[in-house]
């Protein structure tokens, strides 16, 4: 599994002009589900993702997770963190889970998210969506359960 994870003020996710998805502060998900991936790589993820130490502390220092701080998090899949365009001009998704398992594995994912204490919004999975958010930082981080970076 891929996740970008981004430290953010308020966000939220519209799908045909309805928000579906919608939190004050914490932070904007963006899953992609890899065809080799199972459920261990969701619940890796999450853990990592609840315990990431990205908000400042008293002195400004990168020392407290989501939990710490109160917020929330907006989980969005997004297959196309698989494209592959190292090959001519359009990206190949040939290493993306077919929707199925890639449904099955996002739900596992977002579950594991919420059983560490998250309140979780969501998108919804196979949907045209828009995403508004506010950069908080910004801060980025880029995780893969089965890279190290």
């Amino acid at each position: 599994m891929r996740v970008v994870v981004q430290r953010s003020g308020p966000a939220r996710v519209r799908v045909d002009g309805e928000i579906v998805g919608e939190i004050d502060f914490g932070l904007v998900l963006l899953v992609g589900v890899g065809k080799d991936d199972g459920l261990q790589d969701a619940q890796y993820l999450a853990e990592k993702i609840a315990g990431l130490r990205i908000f400042p502390d008293e002195e400004g220092k990168l020392n407290r997770d989501v939990r710490e701080i109160g917020g929330a998090v907006l989980s969005v899949s997004q297959f196309t963190l698989y494209g592959d365009a190292r090959k001519g001009r359009r990206p190949s998704y040939a290493d993306a889970a077919p929707p199925d398992m890639a449904e099955r594995l996002y739900e596992a994912f977002n579950d594991a998210l919420r059983a560490q204490g998250l309140q979780v919004e969501t998108g919804r999975f196979r949907a045209m969506m828009q995403v508004e958010l506010v950069n908080d930082g910004p801060v980025t981080i880029l995780l893969d359960s089965k890279r190290q970076f």
